[in-house]
């Protein structure tokens, strides 16, 4: 929670009746239903209200990509974009590619309030990926490493380095990757792949990036500081939306954007 301060400054089956009413596709031969048409945000919505982050921030369908920035950009008013259709237990696998400098995030049975358990997309110093965080559900964080940037003379970002290790034990996680693997699993200034999967009414959540098991969570016994697992439940119910987020505060680089594509869920 300290490094996103710091960067401020009901189940889950889905009928195919609901995923048409929602311009969501078919469900695939595989089980998998295509969240994001490639051309548009039929399906999806901006937060309703202002927020934390603000009051949704600028999204746009382009370059068959779900792209975020504030807006306008610079101002430090961002928000979060949500699938109108809510799942509870599911596999989901979206493709990412932050701009350096951006704290961006996947919402997992989030709400229009912002709240949600995250993980976290925060792609700047002092920043992780893939690890989770208790948005507006008591801001609990079981990254057990921060990334940080490497650069040349010019500031440009060469690679990713870590600091700040723990154990997984220590921030309540079954099993974390190591540092030294997600640097190797990281594609610099390229798609990455997420794949989260969610069971449970106290779900068990694991994370992967480009098929790298990231963490596994599990929501009804972690002693993760800050997590109360019937306090999360009482914010989020059984099920919820997917999100994506821009975060708000002055931290955001000017012109800076989240992408997001190949967005597809599978429910359980």
């Amino acid at each position: 929670m300290t490094n996103r301060r710091r960067f401020l400054q009901a189940g889950a089956a889905v009928s195919l009746a609901a995923l048409n009413a929602n311009a969501f596709a078919a469900p695939a031969k595989d089980g998998f239903i295509r969240l994001f048409d490639g051309k548009s945000l039929k399906g999806w919505h901006k937060n309703p209200k202002r927020i934390g982050h603000g009051t949704g921030g600028v999204w746009r369908a382009e370059e068959d990509a779900i792209t975020g920035e504030q807006d306008p950009p610079g101002s430090g008013n961002g928000g979060i974009l949500l699938t109108d259709q809510k799942f509870g237990d599911f596999e989901l696998l979206i493709d990412m590619k932050p701009d350096w400098g951006v704290c961006s995030g996947l919402f997992i049975r989030g709400n229009d309030k912002g709240q949600c358990i995250q993980m976290m997309v925060d792609y700047h110093d002092a920043g992780n990926v893939g690890h989770l965080y208790g948005e507006g559900t008591g801001g609990f964080n079981t990254r057990v490493f921060d990334i940080n940037g490497k650069y040349d003379d010019d500031k440009k970002l060469l690679g990713i380095q870590t600091d700040k290790h723990k154990t997984a034990k220590e921030v309540g996680l079954i099993s974390s990757c190591s540092p030294a693997e997600w640097v190797k699993a990281w594609k610099v200034d390229d798609w990455n792949t997420a794949r989260v999967v969610v069971a449970g009414k106290h779900p068990k959540i694991t994370t992967w990036i480009n098929g790298l098991q990231v963490c596994q969570f599990d929501g009804s016994n972690a002693a993760t500081a800050g997590y109360n697992k019937e306090g999360v439940f009482k914010s989020l119910g059984r099920a919820g939306s997917v999100a994506v987020q821009v975060h708000g505060g002055k931290g955001w680089p000017n012109g800076a954007k989240c992408r997001w594509k190949e967005i597809k869920v599978r429910p359980l």
